[in-house]
């Protein structure tokens, strides 16, 4: 089915507290607003297997470490400024 021009809403009405904090933090966690994060979770929620994955090769790599706690790669010690020589 081709994507249509408008974008439609979706109301999801006796939802319970607890889950809407967890989709509160989720959302945070992954750095989304929590409207993304439920279409997000749709979106996955409703994929055929095989079918391609929205988003690009660093959402998906990033989704699944975020899900490990994430990855802390370090700073590399910075080496001194050096000067640019005189040609004089």
């Amino acid at each position: 089915m081709p994507p249509r021009a408008t974008q439609d809403s979706l109301t999801i009405r006796n939802l319970d507290p607890g889950l809407k904090e967890r989709l509160r933090v989720r959302a945070v966690r992954n750095g989304q607003s929590m409207q993304a994060e439920a279409r997000r979770i749709l979106q996955d929620a409703l994929d055929e297997p095989g079918e391609r994955q929205p988003g690009n090769l660093y959402e998906r790599i990033r989704a699944r470490f975020v899900a490990l706690g994430g990855v802390d790669w370090g700073i590399p010690a910075r080496e001194p400024v050096r000067h640019p020589p005189r040609l004089v």
